[in-house]
């Protein structure tokens, strides 16, 4: 570990580099299903938000996803279109809405995530325990966990 203190800017450019490449690889999987539903990245990080976090508030999401409500809205104007997502008025406060995903917006994150999951869960799978421990801490560090 000795050697991460001395970590040079090539070294830096290197991950960032296989960041990049880890993100692209992951995503390209789930474009054939996207494009099969004409959506794109914003609306699968919306899918598997939702996927997550069942009834999750606009405000919320638009929290995690750190956008402005006008690039929610369209990607969820389009969900709507595609008959993909509901929304329900909370009990207490009816200006709250809560947004759940309904069997066909389950069924379209589902094909996209058994895509990315096969790369993952082959790379997991693939790695001893310590490095999948060692790798999550390190994530969740970069994300500021």
């Amino acid at each position: 570990m000795k050697e991460l203190l001395y970590l040079k800017d090539d070294q830096l450019k290197q991950l960032i580099e296989m960041l990049f490449t880890c993100y692209r690889e992951s995503f390209a999987d789930a474009k054939k299903t996207l494009d099969k539903y004409s959506i794109g990245i914003a609306h699968h990080k919306v899918l598997h938000l939702l996927s997550m976090y069942k009834g999750i508030t606009i405000s919320a999401l638009l929290k995690k996803l750190k956008i402005t409500k006008q690039s929610l809205n369209r990607v969820l104007k389009d969900l709507i279109k595609l008959e993909a997502i509901f929304f329900e008025k909370d009990h207490q406060d009816t200006r709250v809405k809560h947004i759940f995903l309904n069997g066909k917006g389950e069924k379209i994150f589902e094909e996209v995530f058994s895509n990315q999951k096969k790369r993952i869960y082959s790379a997991l799978l693939n790695s001893s325990s310590d490095q999948v421990l060692n790798f999550d801490n390190v994530l969740k560090k970069i994300i500021n966990e």
